[in-house]
């Protein structure tokens, strides 16, 4: 659900830890990745400046947040002194980083019970970036959501949807100059 409600990338939900989430406000900061070494699982800083970002939650996204935190403590409960408390948002059941194959596998294993068509889990960035500019939300804000370095990555990936949104300027300036 986070990553169609943020567009975040799988490595920065999986680096995602609860300091960097602000269910009050609403809002959570990209700060770091997860990468994979040949020693597993590993948090790494961004590549860009741009993926380093702050990216405002739903209330939907919140409830949900709140929720899964209130489920991971029970988690922590019961796990009691194996629990690896470094305060990711998203962890094994121990709390070390899970593996983002393995999330993989799961996320297909979902899809598949859910009777749905199978995609790849970057696709649910691409479904928010979509749903967003089809909402004719600046590209400007979509491209800072997704942390691309120009609006123009975000406008050469979506161009696609742009002769839609020409019909909705047409329209809009149809109304204002008539």
């Amino acid at each position: 659900m986070l990553a169609v409600y943020t567009g975040l990338r799988q490595g920065e939900l999986l680096a995602l830890k609860w300091d960097d989430v602000n269910v009050e406000s609403g809002a959570l900061q990209v700060r770091r990745t997860l990468v994979t070494t040949k020693d597993g699982p590993d948090l790494a800083a961004p590549k860009t400046k741009s993926s380093r970002r702050s990216v405002k939650l739903t209330g939907s996204a919140t409830d949900t947040l709140r929720s899964h935190l209130e489920r991971q403590q029970r988690e922590i409960e019961e796990a009691e002194s194996h629990w690896q408390g470094n305060g990711l948002v998203f962890a094994s059941e121990v709390g070390e980083p899970l593996d983002r194959h393995l999330v993989a596998r799961r996320f297909g294993a979902l899809l598949e019970r859910a009777g749905v068509p199978k995609i790849r889990f970057h696709d649910l960035r691409h479904t928010c970036a979509t749903l967003l500019l089809l909402k004719n939300v600046n590209p400007k804000i979509v491209s800072e959501m997704l942390g691309h370095a120009t609006v123009s990555i975000t406008l050469d990936t979506y161009s696609h949807l742009l002769p839609n949104m020409q019909d909705h300027a047409a329209k809009a300036l149809d109304e204002t100059l008539d």
